[in-house]
């Protein structure tokens, strides 16, 4: 039999990951299930393999060999109650922090549960067995790659993750005979960096910084990013979350949401990757991806992550800052930025009445810092279109993603600084949610609260979403019309007033006009105020299908000539047959 790996991807992956992270040493126990994994090594000379019957006995050689040799281990075992023997040493290295990889395949796990032969439940380790458990299963398609992937890189580097100690990997296998495969897959190798460990250089040509949902910025970090982004070419992607005011702010909502036009500032060589979840839905292009963050995870949003840096942000940034280099760079990504900007710009038409149209017109407007909360998806999605200005914070709730305390959070905000104006903008879904939070006695004058009202989660009707495609059908109960009043211009009205509001509401752009000064009054007034706009849901949908529009490229005109001939199902057809 020649010497080859197993046609099993994931195990492909398995393997090339522990090479590339430098685990060599593995205690085999005979049986079945994983001797794919077994098979694709025993014959690799870079492996050092020992064998053990006994998995106890096992378990205990890998704690004796990594505590003497210093480096990971990793076991191997069978189905069954295999995995079982390995719990007291595996509980050993738990105490001493001993870097032990144990690997054990299985069956299918949806065959758990069905009196199935040798299939047991292995999903829920003991508490203090391992530091992290994770499940591997079989690859179909690029999606399950990147997941295996992610998987094995973070059980491999939780080995040596504070302090170290055994981690545990669930392989399943199809019990594969095919030994066909020549050379190991390429891997996305992912490494963690800390404070004692020495720097990767920053590649030559454009950086980004994305930022995501952002606390308040410090002075220091704000200087010492600009600093970093003077002297290594960079610019900071924002949204209205990210709340990075400095040089190279690079508000990207409008240029990086374009459905038919891939603007070259997408490009990076390197993006590094700040903050947390970002509602912009915006699509940049990496070469490689560098996350800071003090948690260390390792989360790879863009699919390109090469490193974790666990650490603060301004050691990150300081430390690359102090590095000494012989080049001079000049920032000419800001200026090619801004160039694009302008001219993208320029091109927005006259929006129908809608959340884009209301944000075009108010968002400059906004007085001096002042904060801005933003409800989850239309509205965020819309109000990213548009810059606020430099004095102005923007929140909103990407945590959880849900729609159920966008107001709350408002109020809860607009206590902590009383003397500060906080606006809010939500749907008339999201209000209704969490309408009774405008009713609490603590709720300061300095509130000022926009409804947009369609009389629907009109998310759910924009042209984008597949909830579109059912047209009306949708209203009954994906987009959820005809609740709350049915869009009355009263129920609101007298609830807010009731409350000791004053209200505010317009159907159309002269009656929105001619009450968005009183909106937008730069002192605080004698009262909170509630501003009702209401809005069609087709403008809502016509507004984002314009402003994701403005740029087409030549290969974007072709892509909707295509689209329109052939139809999206015949697309999804087309895409199949070219990855064949």
């Amino acid at each position: 039999m020649e010497n080859l790996y197993t046609n099993e991807k994931h195990t492909q992956i398995l393997i090339a990951l522990l090479k590339a992270h430098g685990i060599k040493k593995v205690v085999a126990s005979p049986g079945a299930t994983n001797i794919c994994f077994i098979a694709s090594i025993q014959h690799d000379p870079y492996f050092e393999i020992y064998s053990s019957v006994d998995e106890r006995s096992a378990a205990y050689m890998a704690c004796g060999l990594s505590a003497e040799s210093g480096e990971p281990v990793a076991l191997s075992c069978t189905g069954a109650t295999a995995s079982r023997n390995y719990i007291p040493a595996l509980t050993e290295a738990f105490y001493r922090k001993l870097p032990i990889l144990a690997i054990t395949s299985t069956q299918r796990m949806d065959r758990i549960g069905h009196n199935i032969p040798q299939v047991i439940d292995r999903r829920v380790p003991l508490n203090d067995t391992v530091k992290m458990s994770v499940q591997v299963s079989e690859i179909n398609n690029e999606e399950d790659k990147w997941a295996c992937e992610i998987a094995i890189n973070k059980a491999i580097l939780e080995l040596k993750h504070h302090g170290g100690g055994p981690v545990h990997i669930n392989l399943v296998t199809n019990y594969s005979s095919i030994y066909d495969t020549k050379v190991l897959p390429d891997v996305n190798i992912i490494n963690r960096i800390t404070y004692k460990d020495s720097l990767p250089d920053i590649p030559k040509g454009k950086i980004g910084i994305f930022v995501g949902n952002h606390k308040k910025w410090s002075l220091k970090l704000t200087d010492l990013v600009d600093s970093f982004c003077e002297k290594y070419n960079a610019i900071v992607f924002c949204d209205h979350t990210s709340n990075y005011k400095g040089k190279y702010r690079a508000f990207a909502g409008l240029i990086a949401t374009q459905e038919n036009y891939k603007s070259p500032c997408c490009f990076v060589d390197l993006l590094i990757h700040i903050g947390d979840i970002s509602g912009g839905y915006m699509s940049f292009y990496p070469t490689k991806v560098w996350r800071v963050n003090p948690d260390g995870e390792i989360c790879d949003t863009f699919r390109k992550l090469q490193y974790t840096f666990e650490m603060e942000e301004e050691d990150f940034f300081e430390r690359y800052i102090n590095i000494i280099t012989n080049e001079e760079n000049k920032n000419t990504f800001i200026t090619e930025w801004k160039i694009e900007y302008e001219k993208i710009y320029a091109k927005i038409p006259e929006l129908p009445f809608s959340n884009a149209w209301i944000a075009q017109n108010i968002i400059s407007k906004i007085p001096e810092n002042s904060v801005l909360h933003l409800g989850i998806l239309n509205t965020l999605r819309t109000w990213n279109y548009f810059e606020e200005p430099q004095s102005v914070l923007g929140y909103s709730n990407t945590g959880g993603f849900g729609i159920d305390g966008c107001v709350s959070s408002l109020i809860g905000a607009s206590l902590g600084e009383p003397d500060k104006l906080f606006f809010g903008v939500v749907g008339d879904l999201a209000f209704f949610y969490d309408m009774n939070a405008i009713g609490n006695r603590h709720v300061g004058h300095n509130v000022r609260l926009m409804v947009i009202n369609n009389g629907r989660g009109t998310e759910f009707r924009n042209y984008g979403h597949q909830g579109a495609k059912f047209g009306d059908d949708a209203d009954k109960y994906i987009a959820a019309a005809g609740h709350y009043g049915r869009k009355s211009h009263l129920l609101l009205k007298h609830y807010a007033e009731d409350l000791g509001f004053e209200y505010l509401s317009a159907s159309n752009k002269e009656e929105y006009l001619s009450n968005v000064e009183k909106y937008l009054e730069p002192k605080i007034t004698d009262r909170p105020i509630l501003f009702e706009v209401f809005t069609d849901s087709k403008d809502e949908s016509e507004a984002i299908r314009i402003m994701k529009n403005i740029e087409i490229s030549a290969k974007g005109k072709a892509k909707k000539v295509v689209k329109s001939v052939i139809g999206e199902q015949g697309v999804n057809v087309l895409k199949k047959l070219i990855k064949k």
